[in-house]
């Protein structure tokens, strides 16, 4: 099922049944969108009703649920379709519902993946893929999650339990990668401690909950007229049958289903982040709460990552592509005009170079030579000689050929370089090489800042012929 592009669904799928806290019975369906489209909810008894995008911004509460808000309008209890939906790859559609909260259903996400799933639609557009390159640690004071997120190429999930109750105490699931979610994360079921009971319903939540629908784990603080007490509140008849069950015990679908609901979850609020995420994630004690808080650093990051459009790794430590010496061999430049110290990344398509600037450089004695700034068309040249490597890639026999730059368009110089900085340069083909003309994205960077870019169009010649 591992697609790198966007998908929908093939048709429209319904599934209908009580909504966990208002009590009301509700239909939801998802319908198609076009490539781009991404996640929306609109509901159809409000009538003009602007969609609201399954996004971060648009979080409304996240107390027992994860809710969106926007203009007014309000669609509660998204977290299961929303992980059905981000496991099974499901990048665009429309999701209507015809009430203020989803169904329920069995309390896991099973009867959505299973119908996403097996009607997903492969789109002709490449999907969205994001992962951060640093170690990132997230804490939520107020609810005593913790999140570690570790660089990887794909998305994988471990969830650690902390309870201080006999039947739960530590448990542990983990998602290696997204094909097993089907087989053991979609069928766990939401959960609750009868210790919670009279809270949740004094609070007006949970009028839909059953033991149909949910797992109720007794409390070692809770007794009988707790119980009793909560169900009145909620409502219900055959209290005395209800209490029984509960004080019984309850059976899980494994041992660890708690853990595996808390990832179901913890999958539902990352979906909100707009992007397929790349990275492994270890969470301790996650909730709805501090998975937003989560998914809130991992959204800075990924704005920040966007406007920097790729900056590369750079790690003095590891061993160039190609070193100065085999620069030369390849580009006829020499000192002082050699401006590419060593290649760190070259593929059929991208080339990154290195450029150290020192004060020893020539130019500083006659270009402001008391405020030294590297001059902006030798950034450029910088990123033309890198370009040349990725173009001279292209042919046998490269150091026979000379690479001669026709154009540079949509040049835009934005912070200065100075001594001491260490210029990346990177050079991404835009179009086929054909005829020896080479078209390129170049984009210089220094630390986390874009110092110059611009389009650079060239062309490769045989100096032999």
């Amino acid at each position: 099922m591992k697609s790198d592009n966007q998908s929908t669904v093939k048709e429209e799928l319904n599934w209908q049944g009580v909504a966990l806290h208002n009590g009301i019975q509700t239909k939801v369906s998802v319908r198609p969108a076009d490539a781009n489209h991404g996640i929306r909810w609109v509901r159809s008894d409000i009538s003009e009703m602007t969609p609201i995008k399954a996004d971060l911004r648009y979080v409304s509460s996240t107390t027992r649920s994860t809710d969106l808000s926007s203009g007014g309008n309000e669609v509660k209890t998204v977290e299961h379709l929303m992980s059905a939906l981000y496991a099974a790859r499901i990048d665009n559609a429309l999701v209507v519902l015809d009430g203020e909260e989803t169904p329920i259903l069995d309390g896991s996400a099973k009867f959505f993946f299973d119908q996403l799933v097996s009607n997903r639609e492969e789109q002709d557009v490449e999907a969205n893929l994001w992962g951060h390159h640093e170690v990132i640690f997230v804490e939520d004071e107020l609810s005593g999650a913790s999140y570690t997120v570790l660089p990887a190429e794909e998305l994988s999930i471990e969830v650690i339990l902390e309870y201080d109750s006999e039947r739960v105490g530590q448990k542990y699931a983990s998602l290696d990668s997204q094909t097993n979610y089907g087989e053991e994360i979609a069928d766990s079921r939401t959960f609750v401690f009868s210790s919670e009971l009279v809270e949740l319903a004094n609070a007006g939540l949970i009028k839909g909950g059953s033991l149909e629908n949910a797992i109720v784990i007794p409390s070692k603080d809770t007794d009988r007229a707790d119980l009793e007490q909560a169900l009145r509140l909620l409502g219900r008849e055959n209290i005395s049958e209800i209490v029984n069950k509960v004080e019984e015990g309850f059976l899980l679908k494994s041992d660890n289903e708690l853990a595996r609901h808390k990832l179901l979850d913890l999958i539902g609020d990352l979906a909100l982040l707009g992007t397929r995420f790349k990275g492994r994630i270890i969470a301790k004690r996650p909730g709805h709460t501090g998975n937003i808080a989560l998914v809130k650093h991992l959204s800075s990051l990924y704005k920040k990552d966007r406007k920097l459009r790729g900056l590369p790794i750079y790690n003095p430590k590891e061993t160039p592509i190609l070193n100065s010496e085999e620069i030369m061999g390849l580009l006829p430049h020499r000192y002082p005009f050699m401006l590419v110290d060593k290649i760190i990344e070259l593929t059929d398509s991208l080339v990154v170079g290195v450029k150290n600037i020192t004060f020893n450089e020539q130019l500083f004695q006659g270009h402001f030579p008391n405020n030294p700034v590297f001059p902006g068309v030798l950034q450029m040249e910088a990123l033309a000689q890198t370009g040349g490597i990725l173009a001279l890639s292209t042919v046998e026999n490269p150091s026979n050929w000379d690479t001669y730059f026709l154009k540079m368009d949509n040049v835009k110089f934005k912070n200065m370089v100075r001594p001491g900085d260490t210029l990346l340069l990177k050079m991404t083909l835009l179009s086929p090489v054909r005829r020896g003309i080479v078209h390129m994205q170049g984009t210089a960077y220094v630390e986390d800042k874009i110092v110059s870019e611009g389009e650079l169009t060239a062309q490769i010649v045989d100096r032999t012929k």
